[in-house]
């Protein structure tokens, strides 16, 4: 008797086509123009497959800003955090564009320019508008975008239609005031500072008003959600339905980063961030209304290169003045990158309209429970790290339903230094629990001590897909597991009685 098949499509975090051609849902490109389509693929921060490709530049031209947040801490001259608000330099606009003519030219994936602080680039109005006024005219190829906390965000839309920025995030953590005053200490508004609730509803009503102006100019709406445990995290749900209502195309909700040695409000007060696990679960729930970023590194205000590396320490003004530049050449680099990129995902696109992942069972055998994996990659879309070297690692779900990007998990490398953390904790102890709920390790290469260590923590590591793309190799991953009778639940077993 010839037995059934399962089949597994292979889909991005949100769902849709497959996550080898594209980062956003068929729900959410099946009805966008080509040209929309495209601006979205080319984007690092909206599209989950861009990341993979193309490099952004922050540039750090907004100092000042209108709002206080208790996650908030900004600081200037600081190399050692990696979150936003930080920077190395601040920078004139004149500046900004040196060293994004300079990162352009060292970098051909560079695709995209954003301001996103340190403080609020609204806030800074003359000098945001400024940067991209000079860079429209220096690398005209060279996507624009901002980052806004959305309070200054009404009075801008027209300045930022005009100059043709085709992409916008703002930060929306709640839509209840309530909620707003217990993150929001003040806000600076027409001239005078505004405290809590009162303040919490101005800005509020400030984010909906920009949120509604921009969409029906037709610029694409990301919006940020800080996961603050115990304070929004049962209302996000909430945010996400408003928000994809009004028309923001992307919801991304990241978690809060909260440590006593960055000086912030929450972190000298001891509120936690959350866990991977209660993050996942309020996005989850978010889904269903919203189609969610996932691959999001909460970058410094000054971040170069692809998500997750931070090349800026290669272009400090210093480094960027000695520079000799063939500007054209390096134009004509970019849009070849480019160019190769969209073929690229064109084919891959194209072989996922039919391609399916077709895995042989016995009869009546159920489908397996979905299962989480791990994966070390410098990028590109392949298992292409060593496990010893990689200092974050992609966390993926496979099941009956396809692979999805769920998130990312930062660590310290194995390999290098002392062999304890500051606090006495292993190396290999440490990124075990950062794995915590994966099953699986997928990377290039690992040495046989963390092999044995993350095996006796009920962890297999996987070097048989070295160089593979990530998805096929998950997926592939999850059918042997299937296979070898290894995804039994206990509604499997149920049934089998």
């Amino acid at each position: 008797m010839e037995h059934p098949d399962i089949i597994i499509p292979v889909v991005p975090a949100s769902g849709g086509c497959s996550a080898s051609a594209c980062g956003a849902s068929a729900r959410q490109m099946g009805g966008l123009p080509e040209a929309v389509r495209r601006k979205v693929e080319e984007h690092p921060c909206y599209s989950e497959q861009a990341h993979h490709y193309f490099a952004r530049m922050h540039a750090a031209v907004a100092p000042a800003c209108n709002i206080q947040c208790n996650y908030c801490n900004r600081k200037y001259d600081c190399a050692n955090e990696s979150r936003p608000g930080v920077v190395s330099e601040v920078l004139t606009p004149e500046q900004a564009v040196q060293r994004t003519l300079a990162v352009g030219a060292a970098i051909p994936q560079m695709s995209v320019l954003g301001i996103a602080g340190p403080g609020d680039p609204l806030a800074n109005r003359e000098r945001t508008f400024a940067t991209f006024r000079l860079l429209a005219e220096k690398a005209p190829d060279i996507k624009l975008c901002v980052s806004t906390n959305g309070l200054a965000l009404p009075e801008c839309v027209d300045e930022l239609s005009q100059h043709a920025i085709e992409h916008v995030t703002i930060t929306i953590n709640c839509v209840d005031p309530d909620i707003g005053a217990k993150i929001y200490p003040w806000i600076f508004w027409q001239h005078r500072r505004v405290r809590g609730r009162a303040a919490a509803e101005i800005l509020i009503a400030q984010q909906q008003k920009g949120l509604e102006m921009l969409v029906a100019r037709g610029i694409l709406v990301k919006v940020n959600s800080v996961l603050i445990p115990g304070v929004n995290d049962g209302h996000l749900e909430e945010v996400s339905r408003i928000v994809k209502a009004k028309g923001a195309f992307l919801h991304n909700v990241m978690p809060l980063i909260a440590a006593p040695e960055h000086g912030t409000f929450y972190g000298l007060t001891g509120q936690r961030g959350p866990t991977a696990a209660e993050l996942k679960a309020v996005q989850d729930a978010c889904a269903g209304d919203m189609t969610m970023m996932r691959h999001c590194r909460q970058c410094r205000a000054d971040a170069v290169g692809l998500l997750g590396e931070d090349r800026g320490a290669e272009f400090t003004l210093e480094k960027v003045a000695a520079m000799e530049i063939d500007h054209e050449a390096a134009l004509a680099r970019r849009l070849a990158f480019r160019e190769q990129v969209r073929a690229e995902l064109e084919a891959k696109r194209t072989q996922a309209a039919t391609q399916v992942i077709a895995l042989h069972r016995p009869p009546r055998k159920p489908l397996g429970r979905p299962v989480l994996m791990a994966v070390a990659t410098k990028g590109n879309g392949i298992i292409n790290e060593h496990f010893g070297y990689a200092r974050e690692f992609l966390v993926y779900e496979a099941s009956e339903a396809g692979v999805r990007l769920i998130g990312h998990r930062k660590t310290e490398k194995y390999c290098g230094g002392s062999e304890t953390c500051g606090d006495g904790e292993s190396r290999i102890d440490r990124i075990v629990r950062t794995l915590e709920g994966c099953e699986a390790v997928l990377c290039a290469r690992i040495g046989i001590e963390p092999w044995s260590r993350l095996e006796a923590a009920g962890i297999r590591p996987d070097t048989e897909h070295a160089m593979e793309a990530i998805e096929a190799a998950v997926a592939a991953v999850w059918r042997a597991m299937l296979e070898k009778g290894e995804l039994a639940d206990a509604a499997t077993e149920r049934q089998r009685a």
